[in-house]
């Protein structure tokens, strides 16, 4: 359990470290877009990696702590972006930890109030944002979950590390 902790950890820490000192332009939405489009390559890449692993529950598991931060961090860096660059775009100055905390609560629907959009270029990102975390949620989330249970059901090769584990609680049995 520690891998899908660690790779959340790298996650948060690239993200308060990377500089971000870019101005806002059609190379600015260009770049959200390929970001997307990277979480869904890496969505495909872990279901891969799950089909053909040993352990999918983990593999699993490690997927989901990929690919959420990868999404919400993305969110937040184009947040804390456009805060810079269009002071006011929300209801209070956004720090790169307000960023977070505001895409943590629109993702988890709980949306406390105490920060808002208020220009038109905001609440676009916003609402792409809810979009993409009802994706996120029910296709995502769904997708590799089963193939998780495809790869439990699954017959392990002879040699394999699953398949002398599924022999020796047969044999504890």
């Amino acid at each position: 359990m520690a891998r899908p902790l660690f790779t959340v950890a790298v996650l948060v820490l690239v993200y308060y470290l990377a500089p971000v000192d870019r101005s806002l332009s059609i190379r600015t939405l260009v770049v959200l877009v390929l970001g997307l489009c990277l979480v869904g390559v890496t969505v495909a890449w872990e279901v891969r990696t799950i089909l053909r692993s040993p352990y999918p529950t983990l593999q699993g598991v490690q997927a989901l702590a990929l690919v959420i931060p990868m999404f919400l961090l993305l969110f937040a860096n184009f947040y804390y972006l456009l805060e810079l660059n269009r002071a006011g775009s929300f209801t209070t100055p956004l720090t790169r930890t307000d960023a977070l905390y505001f895409v943590v609560t629109v993702f988890a629907t709980v949306g406390l109030g105490d920060i808002a959009p208020v220009t038109q270029g905001a609440r676009i990102l916003v609402t792409c944002q809810m979009i993409g975390d009802l994706l996120v949620l029910g296709v995502v989330l769904r997708v590799i979950l089963m193939a998780v249970q495809h790869r439990q059901r699954q017959p392990a090769p002879i040699g394999s590390v699953r398949a002398r584990a599924r022999r020796r609680r047969r044999a504890g049995r």
